[in-house]
This record gives C-alpha cells, sequence and structure tokens, in this order.
C-alpha cells in the first residue's frame, strides 16, 4: 500500500501524483514496467475513442475519454520525470509559452482581420519557430505516423500555399486518370507488386492525387473514405438480405446485380 488520502473529488496535483505513485515502488507493477513504446498504441486508440465521443456528441464519454487522453499525457511525461529530461510542469509551460508566441493578435500588438488571417500567421510563425526555411522542410515536418490519407492531404496543402498546384481540380482530374491508366497497365503487367513501376508504387500514386483532390475540394479524405465504408456496409447487408444462397455460389454478374438492387 502507498500512502495516499482517497478524496471525493480529486484536482490536478491529486491527478498527477497518482501516477506518480502508480511507477513507484510499491505502485502498480503494471504501469511501472511500461515505457513510451509499450504505451505508444493505447495513446492512439484512446484518441479515436475521444474522437468518437465528440463525433456522437455525448458529453459524458468525452469527459470520460478526455480524461483518458489526458492520462496518456500524464503517462508519458512521468516516464520524463523518473528520466529527469523534463516533467508535466514542463509540457504545461511549453504548450503555454506556444500559444501566446503563436497568437500575436491576442496577446501581442499584431492586427489581423478574420480568422483566415490568424491561420496564415499561424503558419508563418510555425515555420519561424521550428527553423522551417523551405517548403520542403514543411513538407518533411509533417509526421509520418499520421494516417496516410491526411498526410498526403496536408501535404498538398503545403505545396498548394507554395503556388506548386494546379489551376483547378478539373485538372487534377486528369492527372487521376492518367495514374488509373498508369495502374492497369502495372496490373496487366503481371509482375511482383514491389517492383519500381509496380502495382503498389502505382496504387500508392492513385491514392496520393485522390488525396490531393479532396483537398481542393475541402473535403477530409479520411472522412470521406469512412462515409463510404458506412455506405458499403449499409448496402452489403441489403445484400446479404436479398441473397437466398451463400455469395460465394453467384456468379460475378449474379453479384453485380445484387448490389444494384440493394443500391
Amino acid at each position: 500500500m502507498v500512502n495516499f488520502q482517497c478524496k471525493r473529488r480529486y484536482d490536478w496535483e491529486d491527478f498527477l501524483e497518482i501516477m506518480r505513485l502508480l511507477r513507484a515502488p510499491g505502485g502498480c507493477p503494471w504501469d511501472a514496467e511500461q515505457t513510451h513504446v509499450s504505451i505508444r498504441r493505447n495513446f492512439l486508440e484512446e484518441t479515436y475513442e475521444a474522437l468518437d465521443a465528440l463525433d456522437r456528441d455525448d458529453p459524458a464519454d468525452m469527459q470520460e475519454e478526455l480524461g483518458d487522453v489526458l492520462m496518456q499525457v500524464a503517462f508519458h511525461a512521468q516516464i520524463e520525470k523518473e528520466r529527469g529530461r523534463f516533467s508535466m510542469d514542463d509540457v504545461i509551460d511549453g504548450v503555454a509559452q506556444k500559444l501566446v508566441y503563436r497568437h500575436p493578435h491576442v496577446f501581442g500588438n499584431v492586427q489581423v482581420e478574420g480568422s483566415e488571417a490568424v491561420l496564415v500567421n499561424w503558419e508563418a510563425l510555425k515555420r519561424k519557430e521550428k527553423s522551417q526555411f523551405t517548403t520542403a522542410d514543411a513538407i518533411e515536418a509533417v509526421p509520418h505516423t499520421l494516417p496516410a490519407l491526411w498526410r498526403a492531404e496536408k501535404i498538398g496543402s503545403k505545396t498548394a500555399k507554395a503556388g506548386f498546384d494546379w489551376a483547378n481540380t478539373i485538372g487534377a482530374l486528369g492527372k487521376l486518370e492518367e495514374e488509373v491508366r498508369e495502374l492497369r497497365a502495372a496490373l496487366e503487367a503481371g509482375d511482383p507488386p514491389d517492383v519500381p513501376h509496380g502495382v503498389r508504387e502505382e496504387l500508392g500514386d492513385l491514392l496520393f492525387i485522390t488525396a490531393k483532390i479532396a483537398q481542393m475540394s475541402g473535403v477530409d479524405p479520411e472522412d470521406a473514405l469512412h462515409r463510404a465504408c458506412d455506405k458499403f456496409d449499409a448496402r452489403f447487408r441489403r445484400v446479404e438480405g436479398l441473397a437466398d444462397k451463400p455469395l460465394a455460389e453467384y456468379t460475378e454478374a449474379e453479384l453485380v446485380e445484387l448490389w444494384r438492387s440493394a443500391k
């Protein structure tokens, strides 16, 4: 047992003390064994669960899931405090310093007109702060751990701001059609997928330009694909409901007709 006074309601300092005690001698063996790597996936899962609660506009779940995300932040900060590199206080100070620095129109004497100007100023300050002197520097700084469609969209947005862009989405659509033709050629060649200009490379090019068209259209490609998944799920359920025998026993033409009927 550790020396801790249970309460009906805990505050911020209690929360940090609980995290410290969980990893301290006499605390929880599991918590004490964890590293940044071992709980990395937990951070991601908790974030997605918080997003799900936000999408459902469920206040009870929001409160719980945001707390779980905060716990992950505190967990990683506690690991670093034990290593003597930084603490949760440093994390809080760092983000506070960043907010003040990137909002000179609030905490300084910079004048802006509208939210668009705020975003332009934010991006300029961010690049200065992180010593990103070129657009290529800014692209490289996009986290490689982002979902690939989201990463592609952000890259497309940064190059567009530098003037490297199609005049309109129709021009980008022409590139999409070109990539479809190249993917078809790779599939017809029958080579292993990882050869140069093979299926993997051409499929990646196709997905990249698709994300670019989404960015140019003001559409979140991740959201668009999630909606497509939901639509497919609903239609496939109707397909199964209409089927009078196992789907594997249908011909391709019959499956296409079933799909049309489900639509």
